[in-house]
């Protein structure tokens, strides 16, 4: 027998919900506006605003980058060097060191409003009014997901535009034209940071019932951010550079990843469940 339609007018109403609890809790609010105005305004204006002060190529000490430059796609990598050292040093900082660092936006927002979701709810009583709702476990799983995922994916691409338009005006003394983004930073936003959302959600979803408090579900599942902070480090060292075709294999996999997790995550997800560990 097919399964029954979702109900989407209960989705909706779940997920407005959920969002106004959020939008009333300052420490989940806090994060959500602090970490993504770090990253997508203070940071990126923090390296434009040094950038005209590299003018040799002794300043712009490349051979601590070399490893990182050798590994860029033959194109990308004389199109760097072909440029004066500020500009050079502008657009590794911005195009593909700090790339990675948008990526913590949408996993952290996700994982931050899922936990106070499901983990959150638990711990205030809440939740024991959704179990005698006619919603069933598959449209109230789907809500409480589309609940941090779309305002992850929302918050990242909010602060992406942000972000281009920081660099581009305050990298515009040294540039002399619009940058930013290349195409690596496009396929990070649209394609990665999704990913990496899903991922994150997917995990908190599976840690949230198997505890009972907002703090838990947080720590445990923000170990997902290692993975990038790797991918960070990993530039820095020159073990990997995040060209276009690293960009789309590690969206892949995250995506993957996920969506797998997701899966799992619905398919164990009962209600009843979540309220006796509550």
């Amino acid at each position: 027998m097919s399964a029954p339609p979702f109900d989407w007018r209960a989705v909706r109403a779940i997920v407005r919900k959920d969002l106004s609890a959020v939008l009333r809790s300052k420490p989940v609010m806090l994060p959500l506006v602090l970490l993504p105005a770090l990253l997508f305004v203070v940071i990126p204006l923090a390296v434009v605003l040094l950038s005209p002060l590299v003018t040799t190529p002794a300043q712009a000490n490349l051979g601590d980058l070399q490893a990182f430059l050798d590994r860029l796609p033959s194109v990308l990598r004389s199109d760097l060097l072909s440029r004066p050292p500020s500009q050079q040093i502008l657009l590794i900082a911005t195009s593909y060191l700090l790339s990675p660092l948008m990526l913590l936006v949408p996993v952290m927002v996700a994982n931050v409003i899922a936990a106070d979701s499901f983990a959150g709810e638990k711990e205030r009583h809440t939740l024991e009014a959704l179990l005698h709702s006619p919603v069933s476990d598959r449209d109230l799983f789907t809500a409480k997901v589309l609940a941090a995922w779309l305002p992850a994916l929302g918050v990242t691409l909010l602060g992406f535009v942000l972000s281009t338009i920081v660099v581009n005006v305050g990298g515009w003394p040294v540039m002399k034209s619009v940058f930013y983004p290349n195409g690596t930073t496009l396929l990070v936003a649209l394609w990665v940071a999704p990913g990496v959302a899903a991922l994150g959600l997917g995990a908190t979803v599976l840690v949230s019932a198997r505890v009972s408090t907002f703090q838990e579900a947080f720590q445990t599942s923000g170990l997902v951010v290692l993975p990038i902070v790797l991918l960070l480090v990993g530039q820095f060292a020159g073990i990997v550079a995040l060209s276009p075709v690293v960009a789309a294999v590690f969206g892949a996999v995250v995506w993957a990843l996920g969506l797998l997790l997701l899966t799992r995550g619905r398919k164990t997800f009962r209600r009843e469940e979540l309220l006796s560990r509550g």
